[in-house]
């Protein structure tokens, strides 16, 4: 619901520039879309550490 109400109160557009792409875009938009790409990052990221140390501990105790 607050989602709803911060999209519809965020409408006006903005210039994104992002490596070679220009586009306009609704504000809310563009924001809902970083977000989006930082949680997958980290997600990505924390999955990547929480594998690295599982084999670090699996070198460790010998399994």
């Amino acid at each position: 619901m607050v989602l709803i109400v911060f999209m519809a109160q965020n409408t006006r557009s903005v210039e994104v520039t992002f490596l070679w792409t220009h586009t306009s875009l609704p504000l809310a938009l563009a924001l809902l879309i970083a977000a989006v790409g930082a949680t997958i990052l980290a997600v990505v990221i924390g999955t990547a550490r929480i594998a690295q140390l599982r084999r670090l501990y699996r070198r460790g105790h010998g399994n």
